[in-house]
C-alpha cells in the first residue's frame, strides 16, 4: 500500500507530503494520525529547523475524507484532539506549499502553518458547507484572525471558492508564485529561515502567537520574557558579527 504521508529530510528542512492524490489528498483517520505523528517527530528532532507541508500531484488537501466519515460519525475534532494534525502549535516554523485545492480541513491545515506559499492553481474554500460538515480544525478561529471577521464570515457562510489571486489580496496566503513552483519556493524559503540564529527566531514567533488577545502591557512583558534566552546567548555574538562587517551592502543570508 502506498504510504499516505511522506517525510523527506533535506538537511535542516523537513518536507512532509500528504500522499493520497486519488482523493485530492483528503485525510482519512489513519493519514490524519500519521500526519500528526510526522509533525511531532519534526518538532522533537533537534536537527530539524523548519518544516514544509505540501500535497502530492497538484493538490494540497481536500479536507477530511467524507467517504470514510459517511460510514462513522465519530470523527476527531482536529484542533482540540491531542492526536489531531492541527494541535498543538509547533515550536518551530511550518511553511505550507499549496497547489490546487486547500478546502475544508485542507484550508484548516494551511491556516495552521506560519507561512502560506501558493501557486496560481490554488483554490481555497469551506466546501464542506454543502454537506453540513462543521469546521473542527481551527478554521473558525484562525481565519478571522488572519483576514478579518467580515471576509472570514463570507467564506464560512457561503462556502464559495477563493482563487489564489484573491487569497493573496486579502492576506489569506503570504506569497503567490507561478503554477508548479510552490514547493520549490517553500523549500528555498525554509532553507533561508533555517540558516538564521534559531533562539531569537523561535522566541519572536512564539511571542506573536502568545500576544493574541492579551492586554498590551501583558503582551509586552511576554515578549520580554520570551526574549531572555536570545538576549543572553545570541544577541551579543550577532551584534559582534554585524560590527565585523557581516550583513553589509544589503546581504540577508542567515548566519553569514
Amino acid at each position: 500500500m502506498t504510504e499516505k504521508i511522506l517525510v523527506e529530510v533535506d538537511g535542516p528542512v523537513t518536507v512532509i507530503t500528504i500522499n493520497r492524490p486519488e482523493v485530492r489528498n483528503a485525510l482519512d483517520k489513519q493519514s490524519a494520525a500519521l500526519l500528526a505523528d510526522a509533525f511531532r517527530a519534526f518538532d522533537a528532532d533537534e536537527a530539524a529547523r523548519v518544516a514544509v507541508l505540501t500535497g502530492a500531484d497538484g493538490a494540497f488537501c481536500a479536507g477530511a475524507d467524507l467517504k470514510e466519515m459517511a460510514e462513522a460519525a465519530d470523527y476527531q475534532a482536529w484542533a482540540t484532539s491531542e492526536s489531531g494534525p492541527t494541535q498543538p502549535l509547533m515550536s518551530k516554523p511550518v511553511i505550507a506549499a499549496i497547489a490546487g485545492h486547500a478546502c475544508a480541513g485542507g484550508l484548516g491545515l494551511a491556516l495552521w502553518c506560519d507561512i502560506r506559499i501558493a501557486d496560481e492553481t490554488a483554490v481555497f474554500g469551506v466546501f464542506s458547507r454543502r454537506w453540513g460538515v462543521p469546521m473542527s480544525d481551527g478554521t473558525t478561529v484562525r481565519l478571522p484572525r488572519l483576514i478579518g471577521m467580515s471576509r472570514a464570515l463570507d467564506m464560512l457562510i457561503t462556502g464559495r471558492p477563493v482563487p489564489a489571486a484573491e487569497a493573496e489580496s486579502i492576506g489569506l496566503i503570504t506569497r503567490l508564485v507561478p503554477a508548479g513552483t510552490a514547493l520549490d519556493a517553500a523549500r528555498s524559503l525554509a532553507h533561508q529561515v533555517a540558516a538564521f540564529p534559531q533562539i531569537a527566531l523561535r522566541s519572536d514567533r512564539r511571542s506573536v502567537y502568545a500576544q493574541d488577545g492579551l492586554p498590551t502591557r501583558d503582551a509586552l512583558q511576554g515578549e520580554t520574557d520570551l526574549a531572555t534566552e536570545a538576549r543572553s546567548r545570541e544577541a551579543q555574538p550577532g551584534a559582534a558579527r554585524f560590527a565585523d562587517g557581516a550583513g553589509r551592502h544589503g546581504r540577508f543570508d542567515g548566519d553569514s
